[in-house]
Order: structure tokens, then C-alpha cells, then sequence
């Protein structure tokens, strides 16, 4: 027990302290080949591009052991590509929504004519589209942006950031958090249970108490002595909220005993659905969650990708959706003795939900 534990003189710390196994990001993008015929409501057609590999390096600093036998840490990412993994470079163009453009109409929607009509004479001179050309890198990384500078000046506080604008501008060589958790050196039954995060015992981005609750562990190991009626509790900050895996089944990795957990088809399923997702809502058809309310009012939405385990209409929307279990499906194989992930592959879908905004043209 004591080598588990999160103490400097246990064989497992240097272990918490930076994962020595590889983590590997696979990025996808749904191309679209018809965009001119989606605004004249047609149906999106989309092909899969990718993956776009990055090597995830991970390290954990600023670690201060407190009195109530908690420890407390900022966890820093930084991400490198890797080509030879990779199918396609940064530098490939792909046709997709232009999320500033249309989270910038949907975050005027409800505000007087007036300031519409300046958006649409920004948008009108900038030459700024509802669908962008855009290299991978940019997508990823961030590019300069006049909207960006003239939301800023115009419309101050709309957005929560300057300068460029990427999907994962903000994740390299940042952290995710002050993460609190427990040691296990004197109450063992809590180990990496999270105490706190960012100083708060719930978050606020929810609308019931149940869906702000911050459960389970950090993401990275669990309690050790699993049994097949454990679960896999987590806080992810990328989603803003906790999420539990169930056990499926029991298996080998590598020589190695582990217990495979998998989602739930009630992840992200709706509140009609399942009643206690109600708290995520305001909700659209089950199989995704409006994830809005914690990306800066964007209408962005977290699912399996290909809308897998979600209400068909969903993927019928859109041509070139394949859901399938085997490709789309998400799952960790723990080792149960430690509670040490030894395989994983999350896989998760951001959709950006795009409707016509009256005064905005």
C-alpha cells in the first residue's frame, strides 16, 4: 500500500510525477465538400481527414504537500506532431466551419439590431464566410484574425481572449487547473480522489447541483483493489465536468491483468432520456452535450464522434457519418491491483451547431 500512495518516498510518486507511457493525441477533421450548398440548406457532405498524431507530453509542477493530507499540483501539456504517425501534414487545407464568425452571431443573437447590423458590415468588409480554408496547424495552433481584433475593440468582453484563434491555442504548453487530491498516507480509502480544483469543490458551469459535482480522480489513476463492481469516476477540465466509466469486462494487456471500463450510452444522452443529465441541459437530441455554457458561449457540443450512441437523426444529418462501436467507442484498461491505467483510447467529438441568426447576413 504504501509504494501507491502520492508520497516522495513511495516507488509509484516519480510515476504520478510525469507518466513515463507515451500519450498520443489523434486529431480528425470532417472536411467539407459542399459548403456553398449547406447555406442554401442543403445537407453538410463531410469527409474524414486524418488522424494529425501529436506526441502529449505531460509533467506535474508546483507540488505542495498540505496538512489535510492533500496534495496540490499544476499539470502542464505540451504538444509535439508527429508525421510519421501522421496521415496528411499541418500544412493540409481543410474546409470547415468558421467557428469565430459563427460564434460571433450566435453570441449577438439576442442584442439590439444596431450592434447586428455592425457585425454584419464587420463580417461583409473583413471578408469574413461561415466556412473557412484553413491549414491544420492554424485550426490547431491559431491564426490572426481582423474579426478578432474588431470583436475586441467593438464588442469588449464578448470573447475571453486576444490574439489568435485555435481550437488548441490554448491547451500547449499550458496547464488544466490546480488539481487538490488526496495522498492516501492516512485516510488510504481517498487516494487520488480530487479534494479540490482551481479551490472549488463544485463547479458552476451546470445547472443542477448533481452535474456540477466534482467526483472521482484527476484522470490518471485510481484507487488500487478494483473489483468488477468498481467505476471509473473522473474530473475532466477539458469537458467541465465529472464523468464515470463502468466495468465491461476483464482482459490482458501486454501480459498484464486489466479490467476494461467503457461509457455508458448514458453519457451524454439527454435529460428526456436520462433524468439526471437534466442539469446539462438546455439539450438538443440525446448522444450530445451542449458544452456552450463552458466555452465562452460558443454553441460547441461534446459527443462520440460520428454521433455514435446517439439519437440516429444525428448522423442522417450529415453525409459521410459512419458510427460504428469498434472505431468510435471509448474504453481504460486498468490494471486492478494498482489502479495504473496500462491502455486507453477516449475517443470524443467537437461539433459546432450552426443555425441562421435573424439581422445577421
Amino acid at each position: 500500500l504504501q509504494n501507491v500512495r502520492i508520497d516522495p518516498s513511495s516507488l509509484s510518486f516519480n510515476m504520478w510525477k510525469e507518466i513515463p507511457v507515451p500519450f498520443y493525441l489523434s486529431v480528425y477533421f470532417f472536411h467539407v465538400v459542399n459548403p456553398d450548398n449547406v447555406l442554401k440548406g442543403e445537407k453538410p457532405q463531410v469527409q474524414e481527414r486524418g488522424p494529425y498524431v501529436y506526441r502529449e507530453f505531460r509533467h506535474k509542477s508546483n507540488i505542495t504537500f498540505n496538512d489535510n493530507d492533500t496534495v496540490s499540483f499544476l499539470e502542464y501539456r505540451t504538444f509535439q506532431f508527429q508525421p510519421a504517425k501522421s496521415y496528411g501534414l499541418e500544412s493540409d487545407y481543410i474546409v470547415m466551419p468558421n467557428i469565430l464568425v459563427l460564434t460571433a452571431a450566435m453570441l449577438v443573437e439576442n442584442q439590439p439590431l444596431s450592434l447586428k447590423v455592425l457585425m454584419s458590415l464587420a463580417f461583409s468588409t473583413l471578408g469574413e464566410r461561415a466556412f473557412m480554408n484553413r491549414t491544420v496547424g492554424e485550426i490547431m495552433w491559431g491564426y490572426e484574425d481582423p474579426l478578432m481584433d474588431f470583436i475586441n475593440k467593438y464588442f469588449p468582453n464578448l470573447l475571453p481572449f486576444n490574439g489568435k484563434f485555435g481550437l488548441f491555442s490554448e491547451l500547449n504548453n499550458t496547464h488544466s487547473g490546480l488539481f487538490t487530491v488526496f495522498t492516501g498516507v492516512k485516510d488510504f480509502s481517498r487516494i487520488h480522489l480530487v479534494n479540490k480544483w482551481n479551490g472549488l469543490s463544485k463547479v458552476s458551469f451546470w445547472h443542477s447541483d448533481q452535474c456540477n459535482m466534482i467526483n472521482g480522480t484527476s484522470g490518471q489513476m485510481w484507487a488500487p483493489f478494483m473489483t468488477p463492481e468498481s467505476s471509473l469516476e473522473f474530473y475532466s477540465p477539458d469537458a467541465c465536468r465529472s464523468m464515470k466509466l463502468v466495468y465491461q469486462e476483464a482482459g490482458v494487456f501486454e501480459g498484464i491483468p486489466i479490467y476494461r471500463f467503457v461509457a455508458p450510452p448514458t453519457l451524454f444522452a439527454n435529460g428526456s432520456v436520462y433524468p439526471p443529465n437534466e442539469g446539462f441541459c438546455p439539450c438538443l437530441e440525446s448522444g450530445i452535450q451542449n458544452v456552450s455554457t463552458c466555452r465562452f458561449g460558443a454553441p460547441l457540443f461534446l459527443s462520440h464522434p460520428h454521433f455514435y450512441n446517439a439519437d440516429p437523426v444525428l448522423a442522417e444529418a450529415v453525409l459521410g457519418l459512419h458510427p460504428n462501436h469498434q472505431e468510435h467507442s471509448l474504453f481504460l484498461d486498468i490494471h486492478p491491483v494498482t489502479g495504473i491505467p496500462m491502455n486507453c483510447s477516449v475517443k470524443l467529438q467537437l461539433s459546432l451547431y450552426i443555425k441562421a441568426v435573424k439581422g445577421i447576413g
